[in-house]
């Protein structure tokens, strides 16, 4: 094998990162995680996990990143903080530039994740974790006998209102438009669905609430004009969400929402570059879903590099 800097580089920190790192660690790879902000990625600010196995009575995002972190520690892994700035996979050994310099490497594992799309309103930032959601499967169940507002009118945002009907007294369900895009199919079941009120032709301005929860979203009619506020104790936000691959531009193959595809082995159109957890087209971008994606990507770059 040629001279290279690393095995494998890692990109992105959170929990598909870190298992990437702890299964390339154990396997006494010459890894590099790179995560431009600090290892935890979205779960960090989830405040608070109840479907990870293991942990019956749940636990903080921030400590299941903690016990993450140090598990990869005690496995010696090697993680730098840089914002990487694009890739070359056109060659046997790939480079990853950051700002200050150029890492070459055999294998590389994308685990950068994905961020909501958001509302761009005021309080939408400041109540993020404590009223404001992107995530049913996570938080329906903080939100027992509660009401809540959910907005988006596509497939994701009727499957997730659904959810949150098993756990919420009512959702209103806030739609620009006046229908839904969402599968026919779906739509018939919401339509059913007595726990839903839909407001129609309608946006979110202004999400409100005190010092540690949601009380309260502006709602505006973008057809009348005509303004109110909702009475709600949290806020689910799915017009949609984006892959963090910036830094890539033909280097894999993605579908036409920018989300990398890969094979039963996690492999993308780049011999020895493997994606992992929410970056990828994935049905499913949960925390254990992450790291079962990691762990086949770990043991695909190792048995790639032993076979160079």
């Amino acid at each position: 094998m040629s001279q290279v800097d690393y095995d494998l580089v890692i990109i992105g920190g959170g929990p598909a990162g870190l298992t990437a790192g702890l299964y390339a660690a154990r396997a006494k790879l010459n890894v590099l995680l790179v995560e431009k902000i600090v290892p935890g990625g979205q779960i960090l600010v989830t405040d608070w996990i109840e479907n990870y196995p293991g942990f019956p009575e749940g636990l903080s995002g921030a400590d299941l990143v903690l016990k993450m972190s140090e598990q990869v520690k005690k496995f010696g892994l090697n993680i730098e903080t840089h914002e990487v700035i694009s890739v070359d996979f056109s060659q046997a050994v790939k480079t990853v530039r950051v700002s200050d310099k150029a890492i070459t490497c055999h294998t590389v594992i994308i685990a950068t994740g994905a961020s909501p799309k958001k509302l761009g309103v005021p309080g939408e930032d400041i109540f993020f974790g404590k009223g404001v959601s992107f995530c049913a499967t996570c938080d329906a169940p903080f939100y027992k006998d509660c009401i809540v507002a959910a907005v988006g009118g596509g497939d994701t945002a009727v499957q997730e209102s659904m959810y949150l009907t098993k756990f919420v007294k009512k959702v209103y369900l806030i739609h620009r438009r006046d229908q839904l895009r969402a599968a026919a199919i779906l739509q018939e079941r919401a339509f059913k669905n007595e726990k839903i009120d839909f407001i129609w032709d309608s946006v979110v301005t202004d999400i409100i609430g005190g010092l540690t929860n949601v009380e309260k979203v502006a709602v505006k009619n973008v057809k009348s004009g005509e303004t109110r506020e909702l009475v709600v104790d949290g806020c689910f936000v799915w017009v949609g969400i984006e892959p963090n691959t910036q830094f890539l531009t033909n280097d894999v193959s993605m579908d036409k929402y920018g989300f990398i595809l890969a094979d039963l082995n996690m492999e993308t159109s780049a011999p020895g570059v493997y994606a992992a957890g929410d970056v990828r087209n994935t049905p499913l971008r949960q925390v254990v879903t992450a790291v079962g994606d990691a762990a086949i990507a770990a043991f695909s770059a190792q048995h790639y590099i032993e076979s160079l």
